[in-house]
């Protein structure tokens, strides 16, 4: 084994001994380590930005850009924002420990299920050094060790910002390696990350579609993925015109590089031609550049064509692919063949058609006249998410605290036997 798989094999062995420690200390304890932790980053907001400026300058001496470059930055109003938030995930209810349900049995046995932690977490990131106090106030608060394997480009502050959080578990005679942070950039790392299969039990990759098919590729342990977010707005013949042409463009204009924004819009034809001129006019006063099917361009003769690959793209900027669509039947096959399992949303006056869209479109989030932009977990009410996953199995959409954890059978007897 490589000096770096030596020590990958060594942080997960310490992560394994730290999460049977924290899957057993109480809520109480974690709040007061998750209140700590945001005060510690506060009173060392200076060592953080001084840290973080020496990856702001490397990024710049390697022409990253300006977007890249903003998420990258620590401030101190992105400090304070951070301290905000592990302040919030210590407000939340706890889920360990929950029992979500209990029945008797004929034979007087009572079963339920009660909430436990995964045990030990690897996630795996780009970029924003914010991810790395996010991701480890969640996992502390629903019990669960984390290895951080943040981007190169960030390696500075997430080890400045791992090093402050580990000294407050340590003050508080907490297991520190609860919470580490791969202090190597080399891709070798990530590889043997994704080989410790007795240590780790759930690989979380966040980013670009080419870094989750990558974790995919090379992990033998089971990974919650979010490829993309291919998101879709159909809005149907009854929908309130004001209201669809606002939605869509909030939905792909509010934040165009997030993987909630509208990618894709289906009009039913019925409304197209009143529709689409009005939605034009403020998406294009917005940057927007439009990409129509023929039909879309008979009506908005100066949209680009689009072609076949545009139906699949997740833009993640001011560029919109737009179909007409004869009925609500066209626009479901539409996003069952194009979509990503993200988010899609429907705008309409009628009940029925709301509720087919809601029972017949399976991707994780589905919305009834509402922008696509509240798939998130802070706006559906789960507080921070770990991410948003589109693999139906064990997760499926935002990632709150009670996503971190799964259940096991609870069984009370009063002296039962099994004849």
């Amino acid at each position: 084994m490589t000096e770096i798989g030596i020590q990958m094999a060594e942080m997960g062995r310490q992560a394994r001994q730290a999460s049977t420690i924290l899957a057993r200390i109480s809520t109480d304890a974690k709040n007061r380590a998750l209140v700590a932790m945001a005060d510690a980053l506060l009173t060392n907001r200076e060592f953080l930005i001084r840290e973080n400026s020496l990856d702001v300058e490397r990024a710049r001496q390697d022409g990253l850009s300006g977007a890249m470059i903003d998420r990258l930055t620590l401030s101190e109003t992105t400090i304070r924002g951070i301290a905000r938030g592990i302040t919030e995930v210590a407000a939340l209810p706890d889920p360990v420990g929950n029992i979500a349900s209990l029945w008797r049995r004929p034979n007087g046995l009572t079963v339920g299920r009660m909430r436990i932690p995964l045990g030990v977490i690897g996630i795996i990131y780009e970029s924003r050094p914010n991810v790395t106090a996010d991701a480890a106030a969640l996992c502390l608060k629903s019990g669960n060790a984390v290895i951080l394997r943040g981007g190169s480009e960030a390696i500075h502050s997430n080890l400045a910002i791992c090093l402050i959080i580990r000294s407050v578990l340590r003050d508080l005679s907490l297991p520190e390696d609860a919470i580490q942070v791969v202090p190597v950039t080399d891709r070798e790392a990530v590889y043997e990350l994704l080989q410790l299969v007795e240590s780790i039990d759930v690989i979380i990759p966040r980013g670009g579609e080419e870094l989750i098919r990558a974790v995919v590729r090379d992990s033998k342990i089971p990974v919650i993925k979010h490829y993309k977010g291919v998101c879709h707005i159909f809005v149907d013949e009854s929908a309130n015109l004001d209201m669809a042409v606002r939605i869509c463009v909030n939905a792909k204009t509010q934040r165009p590089g997030v993987c909630n924004a509208m990618e894709s819009l289906l009009v039913h034809e019925a409304i197209a031609p009143l529709f689409l001129p009005a939605a034009a006019g403020p998406l294009r006063k917005a940057g927007v550049t439009i990409r129509g099917c023929q039909r879309t361009r008979a009506i908005l003769p100066d949209a680009e064509e689009a072609i076949e690959a545009d139906w699949y793209r997740e833009y993640l900027e001011l560029i919109l692919s737009v179909r007409v669509v004869s009925n609500l039947d066209e626009a479901i096959a539409h996003i069952e063949k194009y979509g990503s399992l993200h988010t899609e949303a429907i705008v309409t006056e009628s009940y029925e058609r709301a509720q087919r869209f809601l029972r017949e479109v399976n991707s994780s989030t589905v919305l009834v006249n509402a922008s696509t932009r509240f798939s998130d977990g802070f706006e559906l009410g789960l507080g921070a998410e770990i991410g948003i996953s589109t693999t139906k199995l064990h997760a499926f959409g935002p990632m709150g605290l009670e996503e971190l954890t799964t259940t096991k059978f609870i069984v009370y007897g009063n002296g039962q036997v099994r004849t």
